[in-house]
């Protein structure tokens, strides 16, 4: 009976448990209704994610595109790795931040990002192992505080292992050695140290069962301790008082006269140091002036440490700049020599700048003074060829860097040797290059007078005594075109003087003087002095012969050449006179046109005259819209103050009856309108607006406008012509000397379709010389010329190309005076290595099917006229004409037939064609007394009767 009643409580309970059940059903929809409308409502936020998936992915496949095509452009590799890092393509973004580090020294971002996501990755030892193999080439590239922090603690997560801490210390110490110099960062390092050995007392004070016998250890690690903060204290750091501080309270017992003693020494030293670092403080970077005299300054109190770590700190900042690097391996090379140092900055160097030759060059020196191999200096070599250099002959000084290493490999006293074999492949390797390879990228060899082929001849002679083989890269040096050149065959001359014979000399002089063009005359002159003491009396007048016959026919070429330009400077002349005559005519008839045009209208004006005395005009006078016309009064008012002109300027003006004399006025006050007044005391406060649209309004409304902004204007004198029309340009002057200095700073600013040109006000009467041109005429290394654009480009667009290069500063497309753009542009950059770079990548792209050509600006030399001087005479010594006291004016004719004139005119002998370069003394000053003579009546009559 109790079974049965408990398995029906049993089945009643289950029944209860089912009923329950069904009751939850109905919630369990709901829940999943609102799980669907979850998540249809974020099935848009998946789409738009998807899409930003599918725009990165093709992003990442065009940044690699690029990469494939050229693999120098360091911003491509920055951006495509920010893409895989927010991608989480984590085996692509290994590969990518491994081969930019095989191209560029990463900056301390990009290794700090590498670092810890491959810290993140890492799970098993042989992981570790590669972590600290990556922080071992990060601290190779810069001299980073926080790299070296990061390296330092993440050691210290493997100090359970056998030799743990040891290995820590060791990090360490390498840590402050390299950076616990550094005034600001140091001391982040010094502290991180001191924790890591505080932890480690602290570990064995708790480890040791019997304190008294762990004494011996724990008195050394509170040794080591001590000697830490005595070694922090001895270096300037800021904020060194918090660190004395500390080591009071760590002493917890009076300080060492001693260690007062160094504290102070210390802050005496930190006050040499600290307007330096105030100064990199507040300094905008990259600050390279800043730690120039930081540099100059650590150079003379001459510690090697600290001047290290100075550079090392002005080159985190300043990476790409090679006068830098230039400068600092330079001093590792003559001061420290320390071999893994120096080599390991040049390849810095080299890796940073690799389009500067000279750092090239200092590194192959480099590994030769250290005796590095030989496989590794062509290695070196064969990069630098790789590099991208700026110009031909770069190329020319780094074949020529390392054929000067071949040559003091090879050991002369063997009559052939492997060595020498292969400076001689090199050679002839090198023209090659310089003839195929150079030539195709920079349209020329770089080496036109063939320096390196005069080297190899040299050695060839000199080392090699193979004087046939000598001669012969001679003869082909000349048949590039260095022929006509003096200089090469002189030089030719004194190595067979050298290291020939004279018949073989004798040879080369006598195709001297037939070939030579520049100066056969030194040439002629080299012939003959080697005669007298070389030859015999036959090779003595066989030279003169040939020297006479080649100075004649240079002789008579220069008289040809001189009566050609005379005869072209004669028909230039006569056809400026013919362009002048036929302007006059032109001028002259249209001249005659208008003079018929308003002919009828000067006869109405007449009639209008022999009226006038009939007829009473009112109201005040008006100006017509061409300027023509005449200023009416009133018959009753003879004396009223009128404003006329153009700028308010009162004038007392009295009004006239008779016609005539109205014409008279009114004829005056036209012609005044063209004239605007200017106090030249106020050009400090008046600035010249120039190239406005000859259509504008109102041009003093619009100038209130435009130039208010900068300042009270005093008064705006517009500039009209005759007729009323403005001419363009005016005036503005201002309340102050300040307002003047912002509105120039307007000049080219678009003014309805049009730059307008704001320019200082400059009498140019009493300063003729002065030039006032915003841009510079000079040679700019961080400025590119940009030519061929087309005319729709617009600046945006070029900065938008140019930007991927380096940071733009400024750009200017250059347009005519109307605004329209000339296809040319300046680009400026922050320095001129980013310049050389954008060079070297935008030259000859494509612009909107335009082909562009890009260089750095150096615009040619303006033609500037030489001043004359007064006191020197300029043509034949004549004397000097006798005019009236008034000058000599159009109506003051000479009455004295030409025929009567005489002038006095030196006959210059010429010699072998030229112009002697002086007249005699006495000559000139005969021709400077000489008077004209005076004609009397008797010589009158005595000429007629012989005519």
């Amino acid at each position: 009976m109790a079974t049965s009643d408990s398995e029906e409580e049993l089945q009643h309970q289950r029944m209860e448990e089912e009923d329950e059940k069904d009751l939850d059903e109905p919630e369990v929809v709901s829940e999943g209704e609102a799980k669907m409308e979850k998540d249809e409502g974020s099935e848009e936020e998946e789409d738009s994610s998807d899409e930003d998936e599918k725009e990165n992915e093709a992003e990442i496949q065009r940044l690699e595109e690029q990469l494939s095509i050229n693999a120098y452009d360091y911003n491509c590799h920055v951006d495509l790795i920010k893409l895989l890092r927010h991608e989480g393509e984590l085996i692509k973004l290994r590969r990518a931040r491994q081969k930019m580090s095989e191209l560029f020294p990463l900056s301390e971002e990009i290794w700090l990002d590498w670092l810890r996501d491959e810290i993140r990755m890492a799970s098993e030892e042989s992981d570790r192992e590669k972590v600290y193999e990556l922080f071992e080439k990060a601290v190779k590239d810069y001299i980073c505080p926080e790299i070296w922090l990061e390296y330092a603690q993440y050691s210290i997560g493997g100090i359970e292992k056998t030799g743990g801490i040891e290995k820590v210390r060791a990090v360490f110490e390498r840590a402050v050695t390299s950076v616990g110099l550094h005034m600001t960062k140091g001391a982040a390092i010094w502290e991180a140290y001191r924790e890591f050995e505080n932890a480690v007392l602290s570990l064995q004070e708790q480890l040791s069962p019997d304190p008294s016998s762990e004494e011996a250890g724990l008195q050394a690690q509170r040794q080591r301790i001590n000697s830490l903060f005595l070694r922090q204290l001895s270096v300037p750091l800021l904020d060194m008082e918090g660190t004395y501080a500390e080591y009071e309270e760590w002493c917890g017992s009076l300080v060492l006269a001693s260690v007062k003693q160094l504290y102070n020494k210390t802050l005496q030293q930190l006050e040499k140091y600290r307007s330096y670092e105030d100064t990199l403080l507040i300094a905008e970077p990259p600050k390279l002036s800043e730690y120039q005299a930081y540099i100059d300054f650590e150079m003379k109190e001459g510690d090697p440490l600290r001047i290290q770590l100075i550079f090392e700190r002005a080159i985190a900042e300043n990476c790409l700049v090679p006068d830098l690097w230039s400068r600092y391996t330079q001093y590792l090379d003559r001061q420290l020599k320390i071999k893994d140092l120096v080599l390991a900055v040049h390849i810095r160097a080299v890796r940073n700048c690799p389009w500067t030759v000279g750092l090239w060059k200092r590194y192959l020196l480099a590994l030769e003074r250290h005796d590095a191999d030989h496989q590794t200096v062509s290695d070196v070599f064969e990069k630098a060829l790789s590099a991208g250099f700026i110009q031909a002959w770069d190329y020319v000084e780094i074949w020529q860097a390392y054929l000067d290493y071949l040559r003091r490999r090879v050991d002369f006293r063997q009559d052939s040797s492997k060595e020498l074999e292969e400076m001689r492949s090199a050679f002839s390797r090198a023209m090659e290059y310089l003839k195929t390879d150079v030539e195709e990228r920079f349209s020329e060899s770089g080496d036109p007078s063939c320096t390196i082929m005069q080297n190899w001849a040299r050695i060839e002679a000199r080392h090699c005594n193979n004087m046939q083989r000598a001669r012969e890269l001679w003869d082909s040096i000349m048949t590039k075109g260095n022929a006509k050149f003096a200089n090469m065959w002189l030089e030719y001359c004194n190595l067979e003087r050298a290291h020939g014979d004279a018949q073989h000399c004798r040879k080369a002089l006598h195709r001297a003087v037939q070939c030579t063009s520049d100066y056969p005359e030194h040439v002629c002159e080299v012939l003959l002095n080697f005669e007298r003491i070389e030859g015999t009396l036959e090779d003595w007048d066989t030279a003169v012969q040939k020297t006479e016959t080649r100075l004649s026919r240079i002789n008579e070429q220069r008289t040809k050449a001189a009566e050609k330009e005379a005869a072209f400077v004669q028909k230039e002349d006569e056809r400026a006179e013919q362009r002048k005559k036929a302007r006059a005519d032109k001028k002259a008839l249209k001249k005659a046109k208008r003079d018929a045009k308003f002919g009828e209208k000067r006869k109405a004006e007449e009639r209008e005259e022999e009226e006038w005395d009939t007829e009473e005009v009112a109201g005040q006078p008006n100006k017509k819209t061409r300027g023509e016309g005449d200023y009416f009064a009133s018959e009753k008012i003879k004396n009223i103050d009128a404003k006329i002109g153009l700028f308010g300027r009162e004038l007392a003006t009295k009004i006239v009856d008779h016609p005539s004399q109205q014409k008279t006025v009114a004829t005056a006050h036209k012609n005044d309108m063209g004239k605007v007044l200017h106090d030249h005391s106020k050009d400090s406060i008046t600035v010249f607006v120039s190239n406005l649209s000859y259509s504008m309004d109102d041009p003093e409304d619009k100038m209130k406008e435009t130039l208010g902004k900068c300042g009270e204007i005093a008064e705006i004198r517009p500039v009209y012509s005759n007729k009323g029309n403005f001419r363009g340009y005016c005036y503005v002057e201002f309340k102050d000397e300040k307002s003047a200095l912002d509105a120039l700073k307007l000049d080219r600013k678009e003014i309805d379709g049009r730059p307008m040109f704001v320019s200082p006000c400059i009498d140019k009467a009493r300063n003729p010389e002065l030039k006032v041109f915003k841009y510079s005429t000079a040679l700019e290394k961080h400025k590119l010329f940009i030519s061929g654009l087309p005319f729709s480009c617009t600046k945006e667009e070029l900065e938008e190309i140019c930007r991927g290069h380096g940071t733009v500063k400024e750009i200017r497309l250059v347009t005519n005076r109307s605004g329209k753009p000339k296809g040319l542009a300046y680009v400026e950059y922050e320095n001129e290595t980013q310049a050389s770079q954008a060079v070297l990548k935008m030259d000859g792209m494509t612009v909107k099917d335009h082909c562009i050509k890009v260089a750095i600006s150096n615009p040619p030399r303006r033609n500037v006229p030489e001043k004359t001087d007064p006191n020197k005479p300029t043509g034949p010594m004549v004397p000097r004409q006798i005019y009236g006291a008034r000058g000599k004016g159009r109506t003051q004719l000479a009455l004295l037939p030409r025929a009567l004139v005489r002038q006095n005119v030196v006959a210059a002998k010429t010699e072998n064609g030229t112009l002697p370069d002086t007249v005699p003394a006495s000559s000139s000053s005969s021709v400077a007394q000489e008077t004209p003579k005076k004609l009397t009546n008797a010589d009158f009559a005595r000429m007629l009767l012989n005519k």
